[in-house]
């Protein structure tokens, strides 16, 4: 599908962009557009990465016109630009309703107007029964989405999207803060240790965008099957991966966090295709002739159960451990902090 295409990532300056870069840059695509509004990151892909094949767009999603002038000749979107922590949003949010909100408006809107052939839009599991700004606004983009998705035909734009789970050691995630608490000598910081997540590394989120590509069709959400584990348990894989000692200290769920996340909401479970390793939650095709609907309902759903944290796989310690070595990012972790630990008992020695 992506042979000699050009592909726009918006918000690729993120943990998803790169490891989008890190999938695609050695194939036949094109061309792969980066569009962001921070400069300093864009200026440090373009060096660690010198490739002709990346071409770097200034702009913000919230501004429909810096997102039109990336979009001309493009084939395909994957739409990842949001705000994404949960803290900010809730302190700021008409902020997360400008950019996840509007902003996908403004993406999909472009992309219509520019012909581009299909967009992903990349959702989260706190969309699904949403308690939290972030989640909010995130649930009312994939509302976005999917209505749009009825005004186009698929013919001119497919609108999709897909919806995940924790991408593990992702910026702003936990298990960078575990490690970074491990080097420091801090406790480490667990709100609840039954609160369970689920466990997706970022080549996995990858994998479900391109999936996404291949399968979805209009207004389409995207899942994956995915593991999860407890916060608690987490945090002891990571201690048991570094040799460390540090205590878990147990601080209280903080504001807007929930014990566990779902994924497929119980009406999604009710339509969704199961495709293996993955999920279809197809459009609802209604339209606004709602008066049927108070005289015909679903008694299925009454005793449907949802998608979440805690009725997936749950991985033990050993397994964590297993899922964590699988990360680059630990790998590297690892490597430097054994030779640290190595200098120190050398410095000890002399």
């Amino acid at each position: 599908m992506f042979k000699d295409k050009t592909l726009l990532i918006t918000g690729g300056t993120g943990s998803f962009g790169n490891a989008v870069l890190k999938r695609f840059l050695n194939t036949d695509i094109k061309e792969i557009r980066i569009f962001s509004r921070d400069e300093k990151k864009q200026d440090d892909m373009r060096k660690l990465y010198r490739n002709d094949k990346i071409k770097f767009y200034i702009g913000d999603v919230r501004d429909i016109a810096s997102v039109k002038n990336a979009m001309h000749n493009v084939d395909y979107i994957f739409h990842a630009a949001a705000l994404k922590q949960v803290p900010s949003c809730e302190f700021f949010p008409i902020e997360a309703v400008k950019t996840n909100i509007l902003g996908t408006d403004n993406v999909l809107s472009a992309a219509i107007e520019c012909g581009v052939k299909k967009v992903i839009c990349l959702s989260t599991d706190k969309a699904a029964y949403p308690i939290n700004a972030m989640g909010i606004s995130k649930a009312m983009m994939e509302k976005v989405f999917v209505a749009k998705s009825k005004t186009v035909s698929p013919d001119r734009t497919v609108i999709c999207g897909t919806r995940y789970g924790n991408v593990m050691a992702s910026r702003g995630s936990v298990i960078p803060l575990f490690i970074e608490q491990i080097k420091s000598g801090q406790p480490l910081t667990v709100t609840n240790p039954n609160m369970t997540r689920f466990l997706m590394s970022l080549e996995e989120a990858v994998e479900l965008v391109v999936f996404a590509f291949k399968n979805a069709q209009a207004g389409d959400i995207m899942v994956q099957k995915s593991p999860a584990s407890t916060i608690g348990d987490l945090a002891q894989a990571i201690k048991e991966l570094f040799n460390a000692d540090n205590e878990i200290k147990i601080i209280g769920t903080r504001h807007g966090e929930k014990l566990y996340e779902t994924l497929l909401t119980k009406e999604e479970y009710l339509v969704a295709e199961d495709m293996g390793g993955f999920f279809r939650v197809p459009a609802d095709k209604r339209d606004l002739n709602y008066d049927k609907y108070f005289f015909e309902g679903k008694k299925e759903l009454a005793t449907q159960e949802e998608y979440n944290s805690h009725n997936t796989e749950i991985l033990n310690v050993e397994q964590i451990k297993e899922k964590l070595l699988q990360l680059d990012y630990i790998k590297k972790e690892l490597h430097y902090f054994n030779l640290d630990e190595v200098a120190a008992t050398r410095d000890s020695d002399i």
